[in-house]
């Protein structure tokens, strides 16, 4: 595991390999054990104790036959949306006597077709290795930095190559969506902090029981655990969440889902907003002290989508939201619908 990637860096990503966001694999060579999809499932893998089915036991990810020729096993996965690439997790939990000895990541970048939809790779496809080959260890995740080389470019294709069979749990690919802001017109509304569109969760006080980049998913969500939840506070202060946006825009209505929440719903909620220039995510949180309200303090209800319009304070573009839950509790969705600014 490469020690400058921490748990605390990478959740300022967004996994883009994450089936929620429509990523899903298109070709692979092998999947006679484990459907190769499983492997994108955002959910952490399971062990099933002596369940099997017609091909063998069944295992929580992508499993490919034992190889008799030469030759090695890969699965071409297309993300649900464009992004740049910064980490890789190859995840081969409960895959013991059954994981490949090594592995590689490989990339490409299709154009979208006349209908708007991304293009897949074809043979003459040229792929970028991001990721050479690694050596991988049964029942452990192996997370790798991708070379600076390849940081800063959109891909919309990736290539899992397996040396040369085995099992593979789970694929995390941490980066950020990549957006052509250039196409919105002036008048276009979009949600400006939505995953798809290159928002992302930066920071939060706690987040016990839903992790915070689940409230900027595509979709309504699916449980109480597909959203922000925090612990039970007892002490005195506020739970929040820090927020970045896709781009800097002009928030004209604010979406705050409480559903599934019922119990566990926040009593009031406010947030925060400001036009960064400066700094870095690492330093969100200090930065936060300072900024303005965009919306004030709001009575909140359970199992309930909220909009908000009237009460939203103009404060021209801005970068990064800070939601503020009092005291506690959970939220499904945020959406902050307004217009990009120029």
């Amino acid at each position: 595991m490469n020690t400058t990637l921490t748990p605390e860096k990478l959740k300022q990503y967004v996994n883009l390999a994450n089936r929620r966001l429509g990523t899903e694999v298109t070709y692979v060579t092998d999947d006679w054990f484990a459907e190769a999809n499983r492997m994108l499932n955002p959910e952490a893998p399971v062990w099933q104790e002596g369940v099997y089915d017609d091909n063998g036991k069944w295992m929580d990810g992508w499993e490919s036959r034992r190889k008799r020729q030469a030759g090695y096993d890969y699965a071409i996965i297309r993300l649900g949306v464009t992004g740049v690439i910064k980490a890789v997790d190859i995840d081969t939990r409960f895959f013991t006597g059954n994981y490949p000895p090594s592995a590689s990541l490989q990339a490409c970048y299709c154009p979208t077709t006349s209908n708007g939809d991304i293009g897949d790779p074809t043979a003459d496809t040229e792929w970028s290795e991001i990721l050479p080959a690694v050596n991988l260890q049964g029942d452990s995740h192996h997370l790798h930095a991708i070379d600076d080389r390849y940081t800063d470019q959109p891909w919309t294709h990736l290539r899992l190559n397996i040396f040369p069979d085995g099992g593979v749990a789970r694929l995390r690919v941490y980066g950020v969506p990549y957006k052509d802001w250039s196409n919105p017109s002036a008048d276009e509304q979009v949600d400006l902090v939505a995953a798809l569109n290159g928002g992302r969760a930066l920071a939060c006080n706690n987040q016990h029981f839903g992790h915070m980049s689940n409230l900027i998913q595509p979709g309504k969500g699916i449980n109480m655990g597909d959203g922000w939840e925090t612990a039970r506070r007892r002490t005195p202060g506020n739970d929040w969440v820090i927020l970045a946006l896709g781009h800097a825009g002009t928030i004209e209505e604010i979406l705050i889902d409480t559903h599934h929440f019922k119990g566990n719903y926040p009593d009031k909620c406010s947030i925060q907003a400001a036009c960064v220039t400066g700094g870095t995510d690492d330093q969100i949180e200090t930065q936060s002290l300072y900024w303005q309200e965009l919306l004030p303090q709001q009575k909140m209800q359970p199992n309930q989508e909220h909009s908000y319009k009237v009460e939203i304070k103009d404060l021209g573009p801005v970068t990064h939201v800070k939601i503020n839950v009092f005291p506690d509790g959970g939220i499904s969705r945020v959406r902050l619908m307004g217009k990009v600014a120029r």
